[in-house]
């Protein structure tokens, strides 16, 4: 089953003709490897949560039962699963040489009442044997992280990374993985954005650039396929 991408409301069709002409285009088979892990960046309360002023509910509500879906799936087949966040104490307070040069440095701070909002959400709970990587301020779960190198260790040649938000932090960790030569796969459902124009925007370019764009149910077919295919007798 083929889903429709969710930029064809948005991206001209001359747009798409014209990537097209150096590319497989849009509606291409999928290509990944043997090998998967499942990413999931940033699914904290502080980037879901329109209470927090990074936040945004509309979207990210959804995109954690999108990612719920899919952290199930991927634990019933023993694919491997790696979280990112910011760091590894909730209310760790950030020095301005750690920020770095955010263009939100002058952003409100989330109001005294509520917890802290580097936490990821109840819903997606790591549990034990499932990595958190802790990447500071930066947008990449790869930047000045052993995400690579705990990838290369468990065999993984494919990373569906999923989160928020499309057009930040998922859109660095999805070009590093594609610069560390992974197969990248972003199930749309699971990813999100505060600007919508800019979720579809990145989306499409990331499809017809880096990695392959599909549906969360589209990614369980694929995760079915590898676990089939691992299971015949070599």
């Amino acid at each position: 089953m083929t889903t429709p991408k969710p930029w064809l409301d948005l991206i001209p069709s001359d747009d798409v003709s014209s990537f097209q002409r150096g590319f497989d285009g849009a509606s291409r088979p999928i290509t990944a490897g043997s090998k998967p892990a499942l990413v999931i960046v940033d699914m904290t309360l502080a980037f879901v949560d329109s209470a927090y002023p990074t936040g945004h509910s509309e979207t990210g509500w959804p995109a954690v039962d999108a990612n719920a879906e899919l952290l199930a799936a991927a634990r019933a087949r023993d694919i491997p699963v790696f979280f990112t966040k910011a760091y590894a104490d909730p209310a760790h307070e950030v020095h301005p040489l750690e920020r770095g040069r955010w263009k939100t440095q002058g952003a409100p701070a989330a109001p005294s009442e509520l917890p802290p909002g580097d936490v990821i959400v109840d819903a997606l709970t790591p549990i034990a044997g499932e990595i958190v990587i802790n990447k500071g301020s930066k947008p990449s779960g790869f930047f000045g992280t052993p995400l690579a190198s705990y990838l290369v260790q468990a065999g993984v040649d494919t990373v569906i990374v999923t989160g928020m938000t499309t057009s930040g932090c998922v859109r660095a960790t999805v070009l590093d993985a594609f610069m560390n030569n992974f197969h990248v796969i972003i199930p749309f459902e699971a990813s999100a954005d505060r600007s919508q124009i800019s979720h579809k925007v990145n989306l499409f370019d990331m499809h017809m650039k880096y990695a392959d764009v599909i549906s969360v149910e589209e990614t369980v077919e694929y995760l079915d396929s590898v676990t089939a295919a691992a299971a015949v007798p070599a």
